[in-house]
């Protein structure tokens, strides 16, 4: 017997195909009389069509939301929160405008409605990254998990292919450390390899068939999956890695999982055979690592942090900042160990694992 501990954590899930039709009927649910309506710059036009929807209960739209959460632009969206006289929150968008929605909750208690258009799953989490001064730090509270989650396969239809892959793999990330993480257990990793499996396939999928519904549909559930094992599970150097990247570099966020992910898997690799067994079924593959590697390469995204802006001589300063502050991880941190992996993410090499 493996003893366990597994938290369900509170949401409303509404999941299918034109489910955004649903979105006045789940914010009156929750008591919302003046929405504000988040989006970033790039979707603003989809958050004045959401807005319409929601006629006289909007409060309008801010457009403003941007990568890692900045704190001057929490501010901003506080200011309008309160000059609108809002209520509530619904971010439409990925992790940029959810993770904005969730500041403001956990400044002002407001209740959210979230509709995801990208596969980052920060929706399911009561997880909070920030950015002050160029450093990102995280935090865990359920204040700032949203209450309604609403599904619509169509706002995924025309995700760009890149964004499409480097999404996907951000899920895929989730999942993977959900099954090595401090509070692993048997309910998490299932959903995790069914996650893993799901994305992992839709993704070899998506690019003959981009508009397919059942494909989208895939990739979203198991990006859902994937979100509920961050939400649920834990974390691990992955994800410390990526957030020290993020923060220190301003590095885009899916991309840098993307780019990171199959090597902190291969560094992780020799001490998780359980984990590794269960990626081995979810990608299909004796070297999971590796697989995850060629999803990227072949979807046509960076697979190098060189790529995406990322400084040679930076690396030292991310592992210190790394060995710092260091989450759980099943293998220990070895300085020397974490150049190597830094190294080979900063060239792009292939991992073998």
């Amino acid at each position: 017997m493996h003893p366990f501990t597994y938290t369900g954590l509170p949401a409303r899930v509404v999941f299918g195909q034109g489910t955004i039709s649903q979105l006045p009927d789940e914010v009156a649910a929750l008591g919302i009389s003046r929405a504000l309506v988040l989006t970033t710059p790039g979707q603003a036009k989809q958050g004045h069509q959401v807005s319409d929807l929601l006629a006289g209960v909007s409060a309008g739209v801010f457009s403003e939301a941007a990568m890692h959460t900045p704190s001057d632009v929490t501010d901003a969206a506080m200011a309008a929160f309160a000059d609108r006289n809002a209520d509530g929150i619904v971010s439409i968008g990925g992790g940029s405008t959810i993770g904005l929605g969730k500041a403001i909750a956990l400044r002002n208690d407001a209740p959210q409605v979230v509709v995801p258009t990208s596969y980052a799953g920060s929706e399911m989490t009561p997880i909070l990254g920030q950015t002050e001064n160029g450093k990102k730090t995280t935090q865990r509270t359920l204040r700032v998990l949203p209450e309604t989650v609403i599904y619509d396969v169509d706002f995924t239809l025309t995700l760009p292919a890149q964004m499409t892959f480097t999404s996907g793999m951000n899920a895929i990330a989730h999942a993977v450390e959900a099954l090595y993480a401090e509070q692993t257990n048997p309910v998490l990793s299932m959903m995790a390899e069914d996650g893993i499996a799901k994305m992992v396939d839709a993704l070899n999928r998506v690019q003959a068939a981009p508009q397919d519904i059942g494909v989208r549909s895939d990739a979203l559930y198991g990006a859902w999956l994937c979100a509920v094992c961050l939400g649920s599970g834990g974390i691990a150097l992955h994800h410390k890695l990526c957030h020290v990247l993020g923060g220190s570099f301003g590095l885009p966020h899916a991309e840098t999982h993307t780019i990171v992910l199959p090597h902190a898997l291969a560094y992780n690799a020799p001490v998780i055979p359980q984990a590794m067994d269960a990626l081995k079924r979810a990608t299909g593959t004796a070297t999971p690592a590796g697989a995850l590697y060629d999803i990227a390469r072949n979807g046509g995204v960076p697979t190098a942090l060189r790529d995406i802006g990322m400084p040679q001589d930076g690396i030292d300063r991310a592992i210190a900042f790394t060995l710092e502050n260091p989450y759980f991880n099943p293998r220990a941190l070895e300085r020397n160990a974490l150049t190597e992996l830094l190294t080979n993410a900063w060239h792009g090499t292939r991992p073998e694992g």
